[in-house]
C-alpha cells in the first residue's frame, strides 16, 4: 500500500511537530503519498503509464497572528535539524499582510484512521482486456464508428495530519473509466461523444462503462446530423450532468470563501437572501456524496463536511479552507485542498450538486411547448464578482408540444445572470445522479478532483 512510507515516517513527523511546538502556538504537518495508473486502448495502440504520483510534506506554523508554510519531500532522522532550521527561517522571514486570530476549534482533539480500499481489484492485464472489450463493442456497433478510445485511471491516496491535538490518517482509492466514440459520415464529417464512469471498485467502474458503450456510440452518430441552434430564450430540461455544471459554475466558485476574503464574489453580500427558486437546495462536501472528490479529512486536517449552501432558494453559507475561515471568523467546512504538497490550500469545491425534487421526468418533458433537453457537459465559466455564467452542453434534443422531434442541435451554450437562471427553475425531478470525470482549476491552475450533478431541472434560459 502507498501509505507504508508515511507510516514508516510517522513518529519522525510527530517529533518535528513537538519540537516546533516549543516555540510556536500552533504547528501542523501534512504528509501526502499518492500513485496512479493510466491505461489507454484505441484502434491502434495500448499504453500503460503512471499518473498522479506524489510524495511530500507540508509544515504549517502559526506565529504572532501569521501563518507560514514549509514543504519538502525528503525525510529521515539525518535531515531533521535542516528541516527544523528551514521552518524557523521561513517563519522568521514572513511579513504577514494581515493578522488572523487562531480559533480553538482549529485544533480540537481528534485521533482517527480512515481506510477505503478497492473492492474490485483488477490486474493490469484484466484492465486491458476490459478496455479492449469496450473498444471492440463500439467498433462493431455501426460502420460509422471509425475509432473508439477506452481509458482507465486509478489513483491510490494516503495522507497523514499531525498537530498538537490531531493525529489523522486516511487511505483511499478511486477508479475512473472514460470512453470516446468517434463517428464519420459519407461527407467526411467527424463527431465525437464521450462518457465517464467512476467507482471505488476498478471492476465496477469498467462494468458501468461497458453498459454505456452502445448509447455513447449512437450519440456520436446522431451528432453527425446536428445543426446549430437558433439563439434565443427557451424552456429547457437539463440532464444531471448539465445540472451539475450549473451548480458548479453558478454557486460553486462563487461561494469558495477565499473569494469572500478578497471581495471577488458577489455571493458574500447575499447570505440569507433568496438567490434561486424555492425548489432549489444545493450541497457541497466530501461527505455529501460518494464520488471522486470524497475524502475523510481535508489538507488542513478538518474532517470532511456536508455543507448546505442553498436551502429552498435561500443562500446559507459558503465553503472554506482554514485560513479563509480564520480571516472571516467562521468555522472551516473541510474544503481546504491543495493541488500538491508544493502548493497552498485554497477553498475548493468537492462534490457539488442540487438536491432532487418531486417531479417526474416524463411530466417535465410533456410541459415543454418548444424547447430543448440539454445533455452532456462540455465546459463552463463563471464570473463570481458579477454573477455571470456560461455553460456548454454537447447537444440538445428538440422538444415540441411535449414530444421529441428527432432534431438535434450542437453545441449549446447557456448564459445569463446566476439568480435569473436559478430563479427560473420551475420543476425538479425525483431522479438524481452525480459523477466526476476530471479536475477543476482555480482560475487557470490549482487542479483538484471534483464531481457534480443532481436531478433534471426545467428552467427558462438564454441559449446560443
Amino acid at each position: 500500500m502507498i501509505n507504508k512510507i508515511l507510516e514508516k515516517n510517522k513518529s519522525l513527523c510527530e517529533d518535528i511537530v513537538n519540537e516546533l511546538l516549543v516555540n510556536y502556538e500552533y504547528v501542523s504537518l501534512l504528509g501526502v503519498a499518492s500513485k496512479g495508473i493510466r491505461v489507454r486502448v484505441d484502434n491502434k495502440n495500448i499504453s500503460l503509464s503512471d499518473s498522479d504520483t506524489e510524495y511530500g510534506y507540508v509544515i504549517k506554523v502559526y506565529n504572532n497572528g501569521s501563518i507560514s508554510e514549509y514543504s519538502f519531500n525528503e525525510l529521515n532522522p539525518r535531515l531533521l535539524p535542516k528541516i527544523l532550521y528551514e521552518v524557523r527561517k521561513t517563519v522568521g522571514s514572513n511579513a504577514p499582510y494581515k493578522k488572523v486570530a487562531l480559533n480553538p476549534i482549529i485544533d480540537q482533539k481528534i485521533e482517527r484512521e480512515f481506510t477505503r480500499t478497492d473492492s474490485g481489484l483488477l490486474s493490469e492485464n484484466e484492465i486491458i482486456e476490459r478496455l479492449t472489450e469496450i473498444k471492440n463493442r463500439a467498433l462493431s456497433y455501426d460502420e460509422k464508428i471509425i475509432n473508439a478510445v477506452a481509458i482507465f485511471n486509478k489513483i491510490e491516496v494516503a495522507k497523514i495530519f499531525i498537530s498538537k491535538h490531531k493525529n489523522l490518517s486516511q487511505s483511499y482509492t478511486w477508479s475512473n473509466a472514460l470512453f470516446i466514440a468517434v463517428a464519420k459520415d459519407e461527407n467526411n464529417n467527424i463527431k465525437m461523444a464521450r462518457k465517464s464512469t467512476e467507482d471505488y471498485s476498478s471492476e465496477k467502474a469498467l462494468d458501468k462503462m461497458l453498459k454505456e458503450v452502445n448509447k455513447t456510440a449512437d450519440i456520436a452518430i446522431k451528432l453527425l446530423k446536428a445543426k446549430p441552434i437558433v439563439p434565443g430564450e427557451y424552456d429547457v430540461i437539463t440532464d444531471p450532468s448539465i445540472t451539475g455544471l450549473i451548480a458548479h459554475e453558478a454557486f460553486g466558485h462563487g461561494v469558495e470563501m477565499d473569494m469572500f476574503v478578497k471581495n471577488r464574489a458577489k455571493g458574500k453580500d447575499y447570505i440569507g437572501q433568496y438567490v434561486a427558486s424555492p425548489l432549489i437546495s444545493m450541497h457541497d462536501g466530501a461527505t455529501s456524496a460518494d464520488s471522486v472528490a470524497s475524502y475523510f479529512f481535508d489538507d488542513d486536517g478538518v474532517l470532511a463536511h456536508d455543507t448546505l449552501i442553498i436551502n429552498e432558494g435561500k443562500l446559507q453559507t459558503g465553503i472554506s479552507d482554514m485560513l479563509s475561515a480564520l480571516e472571516l471568523g467562521t468555522i472551516p467546512t473541510g474544503n481546504g485542498r491543495r493541488e500538491s504538497y508544493l502548493r497552498k490550500a485554497y477553498s475548493r469545491m468537492t462534490n457539488t450538486y442540487f438536491s432532487k425534487g418531486e417531479s417526474k421526468l416524463d411530466d417535465m418533458i410533456k410541459s415543454i411547448k418548444h424547447g430543448y433537453y440539454l445533455c452532456d457537459t462540455n465546459n463552463g465559466m463563471e464570473d463570481p464578482k458579477n454573477w455571470q455564467i456560461q455553460c456548454t452542453a454537447e447537444y440538445g434534443l428538440e422538444i415540441v408540444d411535449g414530444k421529441f422531434t428527432g432534431n438535434i442541435v450542437s453545441p449549446v451554450v447557456i448564459s445569463g445572470y446566476v439568480p435569473d437562471v436559478l430563479k427560473s427553475i420551475s420543476m425538479v425531478s425525483d431522479s438524481f445522479e452525480i459523477s466526476g470525470a476530471g479536475y477543476c482549476g482555480k482560475g487557470h491552475k490549482e487542479w483538484v478532483r471534483v464531481s457534480d450533478g443532481g436531478p433534471h431541472l426545467k428552467a427558462r434560459v438564454k441559449l446560443g
